[in-house]
């Protein structure tokens, strides 16, 4: 049976640990600190380090950790999994859409997949994990209740990528890697003020907030309820958006990469 547990990092990331009660596996271990206070604290051992983007805040960490724990529980090298195609510092197995990932300590396999935006070739790990059920692990391409800046992609590409991950099932854990929620959710209700499910979910961020709790992980089924980065074909949020950016009345019939282009945007200036 395995657990998946957050360690806060920096202002308000996300490092995720999988364990079995004897290993970790450490998703984007931006910094090195939290997580070795982690592994003191629980007795864990690092069993592998996976990477989403080669963003710092990501895999920052990865050169501290390995100058510590140079080898997994069984004695070989520690494995350092990061995407194809970009630049992950030590990395040793570098994966694509279509690759399994199968990590020994703990027992798992995780599948890729390529979700450029963000980043020209960050991935997303998917896949079902004994005693959680199915996640994803998603760095900055998804968010709860939003997604990640397009820094090297396109709208296009960030759209197709959050198609991707829409698809997943609806039970599907989504472990994203900060807690940007209680904007994000401001945003939703600016863009669908009579979306019922927006409304109950910015309660409850505020609740949990107030609680010093995690937002997160949501399920894709939430995000497809609440996410008007998921959202952006409703009409509802194709005439918020027209409306915002002064498009003509017909920007529902307009591209769909196009609106979803204009509400990135919106979302970029929003306060």
């Amino acid at each position: 049976m395995l657990k998946v547990e957050p360690i806060p990092a920096f202002q308000d990331n996300y490092i995720w640990a999988i364990h079995d009660g004897h290993a970790a596996a450490i998703v984007d271990p931006g910094e090195a600190a939290p997580v070795e206070a982690f592994l003191a604290r629980t007795g864990l051992a690092l069993g592998a380090i996976v990477i989403t983007h080669h963003h710092g805040d990501h895999q920052g960490g990865v050169a501290d950790l390995l100058s510590r724990h140079a080898s997994g529980p069984d004695g070989a090298p520690l494995p350092v999994v990061g995407p194809a195609g970009e630049r992950i510092v030590h990395r040793t197995v570098a994966v694509r859409e279509g690759d399994v990932i199968t990590l020994a300590a703990p027992a798992l396999q995780l599948r890729v997949i390529d979700v450029p935006g963000h980043t020209a070739g960050h991935v997303a790990y998917a896949g079902e994990l004994a005693g959680v059920g199915p996640v994803v692990f998603c760095g900055d391409t998804l968010f709860a209740s939003g997604c990640g800046r397009l820094f090297e992609g396109s709208p296009a590409q960030m759209l197709a990528s959050l198609d991707k991950l829409a698809a997943l099932p609806a039970n599907t854990r989504v472990y994203c890697a900060h807690e940007y929620t209680s904007s994000n959710v401001r945003f939703a209700g600016a863009v669908e003020p009579h979306n019922a499910d927006v409304m109950a979910w910015a309660a409850e961020v505020a609740r949990l907030r107030d609680a010093g709790k995690p937002t997160v992980p949501t399920t894709i089924g939430h995000e497809r309820a609440v996410n008007p980065f998921l959202r952006s074909r409703e009409p509802a949020v194709r005439d918020a958006v027209a409306r915002h950016a002064r498009m003509a009345p017909a920007a529902r019939g307009q591209d769909d990469a196009a609106v979803f282009g204009a509400l990135r945007a919106w979302k970029d200036g929003f306060r």
